[in-house]
């Protein structure tokens, strides 16, 4: 037996470092300065503006971190994007998703340092905490924010999308309506790789128009609509598949219900619901990122949460469906699915 060591309690609480590393990175745009070339450390806290301190701690710890690559020693060392960070974190790449990790370093990194606060009063601490307006309501009032959050989602959820496209049989069908279809990058994924399908986005109206802009400039007007829908005041249009791409997890349990049973109603015979989500583990055991996710649910909102595939089944069987089953995506998301 290996003795006892407090090397991995050590390693995750005192992670905010590492991640606080990272994040700052993005925020400067030191992937994006680098692209596809090469700089001394001078050269890269001239191009960023950053202080002689920051020369050459930050970039070793990032080389360290293996988000750079470093080529040589000492002050001649030339600095370089990993493979990773080349596709993932330069702006100019087609696969960026540091939006994301713009958004968790503008907003969600200072309201976690509350999160003890949030779970002894279940109370949300972002912007609600100090009367401000909730987190949504600010979004759709400002297009340009709305639009900057949408792009941050996509860069995380284009890989889902394709897993979906790729992996469900969507040859048994031939309409499908994403509720809360944000920019449209679901049904955009789907009928690209689905001809025969013909998809709606479903969302208010400053989502719409977004969305509606996507889609024209991807040349799939002619199978991809929009329409502005409040999904909690209407039905949701019919369609052979119900998709919500990340919707369901931002709403408490009464939501989810009623979410889960419009989809029912909107579904025909043999009708196919997807949720689109970072499943937890049945035995709530393996998907940390989902466990942590549903508490940044506890942060955002207070009472929304990510949940089980055996929670999902539940409110399903409860709503009419007949079964349901699991589909592994990327990483920790998975697709829940439920006939009806």
């Amino acid at each position: 037996m290996e003795p006892l060591s407090p090397g991995r309690i050590m390693e995750v609480g005192m992670s905010f470092w590492s991640a606080k590393t990272l994040l700052s990175a993005v925020e400067v745009g030191l992937f994006t300065c680098l692209g596809d070339g090469s700089l001394t450390g001078a050269e890269l806290q001239h191009a960023l503006d950053l202080h002689p301190r920051a020369n050459p701690d930050f970039f070793d710890t990032l080389v360290a971190l293996r988000f750079l690559a470093r080529d040589g020693d000492g002050p001649g060392a030339r600095y370089r994007n990993t493979p990773e960070t080349a596709m993932f974190l330069n702006r100019r790449s087609p696969g960026y998703m540091g939006g994301f990790l713009e958004m968790a370093n503008a907003r969600l990194y200072p309201f976690w340092g509350c999160l003890t606060e949030a779970l002894r009063t279940g109370k949300p601490q972002n912007e609600l905490k100090h009367g401000g307006a909730s987190m949504f309501e600010q979004l759709y009032s400002k297009p340009d924010r709305l639009e900057q959050f949408m792009e941050a989602m996509a860069g995380i959820s284009a890989g889902n999308f394709k897993a979906l496209a790729d992996q469900f049989d969507f040859s048994r069908y031939a309409t499908l309506c994403d509720v809360g279809g944000a920019n449209g990058l679901l049904s955009i994924t789907v009928a690209k790789a689905h001809p025969h399908m013909h998809c709606v986005s479903v969302d208010l109206p400053a989502a719409t128009d977004i969305a509606a802009r996507k889609i024209a400039a991807a040349g799939l007007g002619e199978r991809v609509t929009v329409q502005t829908l409040d999904i909690f005041a209407a039905p949701l249009p019919t369609a052979d598949v119900i998709t919500m791409g990340m919707i369901l997890h931002d709403w408490n349990l009464e939501k989810k219900k009623y979410l889960v049973k419009a989809a029912y109603d909107a579904l025909p015979p043999d009708g196919a619901f997807v949720a689109v989500e970072n499943i937890i583990d049945d035995e709530r055991r393996e998907n940390a990122f989902g466990l942590l996710m549903s508490l940044n649910m506890l942060i955002e909102f207070g009472d929304a949460f990510d949940f089980t595939g055996a929670d999902f089944s539940s409110w399903c069987r409860e709503a009419g469906f007949r079964r349901t089953e699991i589909l592994h995506l990327a990483g920790p998301a998975s697709a829940a699915i439920a006939y009806k």
